[in-house]
């Protein structure tokens, strides 16, 4: 089935039945249903055929915005005057097993927080663009993860499952809802130069149909492999696709998940090679949009964070459903500063705040933000007392996040963590909350969103999951 059609358990009673034709089957025991064929393709362009939502859908599509690495809560979104109070003592709670143990005192945060928009929502020095659109933003500040390590913890924000091996959020998103762009893919991921610990798994399809595992582009002018065409006669290069889905189509041994994601993805690819150069084209980009993004800035990752951002929004105006953007390299770690805390973070900041607060803005100067879902987070946040002396160990047990767009609650704080930052003790919330609350909306119940596998069925949040309400419009 590709990528395009919505395949969903709505809650129906099982039977058992025939197993379905194949799609090699279909195209050889059917050639009269070619006219259904293109009807359906007609009527799915005209939006006739099911929605595939369980309720109305407040947006369409969703940016994740991934800050790779762990950002510290204490640092951007929850301030914390404990601290300054606090600094340099030893730290009065008790500390749970960390990463590495090399704890030390109380840390004050370097930066200063300063209140902001008509809310008054505090947001740290590092942030100053973003800053300016709190009153779009829903900032939770008691999110929290099962796994203190970078890899389980990645693999647990994406997937809902700190094992490898599940489908990412992307996935089931594109599965259950398809993709507005038949040029494109469903779900893509905008690879800034860091693929995070647990590799491309984070973005795999895990046990739903290989179509829908995440496009990955790359942050160069170029940004996916051979997508120029393999021959000059576009004719020739339509019959050797057609000997493929020939060929293809001569094993007629059942379903064959493998051969059929291979059809569809030669299909996607063929569309892809006249979509992607014009996509990704940012020539015809105004000079004024260009510099919003941070495109000829010249500190450290700016750059290509901002054409990243800036893909981003082109690719939900040309109806991707779910895009992941990535963070670029900096010259040394990524947001994981187990030392030297200020210019980590202070390099990490400036590589993303300016495209970030691009993005808000020209989404919604365009009309777009109503109808995207921004997801702004970390796989976890960091401990408020220093690792070694300068710096900041894992902490997994509160940190925050932000949402932005469609249906979200603009200028509000939900959660709260200790007077140290360390524990979220009020709202607490985890990653299927974020998980069922971008599914709903989209429109997906998360409960009944599901994938029947190894004699279970399956869903992102798994047994778990509530809706995070207080962000909800």
């Amino acid at each position: 089935m590709g990528s395009g059609m919505r395949r969903m358990n709505h809650g129906f009673p099982c039977r058992r039945v025939r197993p379905a034709l194949s799609r090699r089957e279909m195209l050889f025991r059917c050639a009269a249903g070619f006219g259904g064929v293109a009807l359906s393709t007609l009527l799915n362009e005209r939006q006739l055929l099911a929605a595939g939502t369980h309720h109305a859908p407040k947006v369409r599509n969703v940016i994740f915005l991934y800050m790779d690495g762990g950002p510290s809560q204490v640092d951007t979104f929850d301030p914390k005057p404990m601290l300054e109070r606090e600094n340099g003592k030893p730290f009065k709670m008790k500390i749970e097993p960390t990463q590495f143990n090399n704890n030390g005192s109380t840390l004050a945060s370097p930066w200063k927080f300063t209140q902001h928009g008509e809310s008054g929502t505090p947001v740290s020095s590092l942030f100053p663009h973003v800053a300016k659109h709190v009153d779009d933003m829903a900032i939770v500040r008691s999110m929290t993860s099962n796994f203190s390590e970078h890899t389980n913890a990645n693999y647990f924000l994406h997937t809902g499952s700190g094992l490898q091996g599940r489908p990412s959020m992307g996935a089931w998103i594109s599965y259950g809802l398809g993709t507005e762009c038949e040029e494109l893919p469903g779900f893509v991921v905008l690879n800034g130069g860091l693929i995070p610990p647990g590799g491309l798994d984070n973005f795999n399809s895990g046990f739903l149909p290989a179509s829908y595992q995440a496009s990955v582009f790359q942050s160069s002018v170029s940004p996916v492999a051979n997508i120029k065409p393999l021959e000059k006669n576009a004719d020739l290069q339509r019959n050797k696709l057609a000997l493929i889905r020939q060929l293809d189509g001569l094993n007629d041994r059942g379903d064959h998940d493998a051969i059929e994601s291979a059809i569809s993805n030669y299909e996607l690819a063929f569309k892809m090679q006249a979509a992607v150069p014009q996509l990704t084209d940012l020539a015809q980009e105004t000079a004024q949009t260009r510099e919003m993004y941070g495109l000829e800035a010249k500190t450290k990752g700016t750059a290509t964070f901002g054409r990243q951002c800036l893909i981003a929004r082109r690719l939900v105006e040309a109806g991707v459903r779910f895009i992941e953007v990535t963070c670029p390299s900096v010259g040394h770690d990524r947001w994981d500063q187990h030392s030297n805390l200020r210019q980590g973070h202070e390099d990490n900041a400036m590589a993303v705040d300016q495209p970030i607060g691009a993005l808000l803005t020209d989404l919604k100067a365009r009309g777009l933000l109503q109808q995207t879902l921004v997801v702004w987070s970390g796989e976890f946040g960091r401990t408020p007392f220093a690792q070694g002396t300068n710096g900041r160990d894992h902490n997994p047990f509160g940190f925050s996040i932000w949402l932005a767009g469609g249906g979200i609650k603009g200028g509000t704080v939900t959660g709260a963590t200790d007077e140290f930052g360390y524990k979220a003790i009020e709202n607490k919330r985890q990653m299927h909350d974020l998980h069922a609350t971008m599914l709903h909306l989209l429109g997906v119940d998360h409960t009944r969103q599901t994938f029947r596998f190894s004699g279970r069925d399956m869903r992102l949040t798994d047994v778990h999951g509530e809706l995070i309400e207080e962000v909800l419009a």
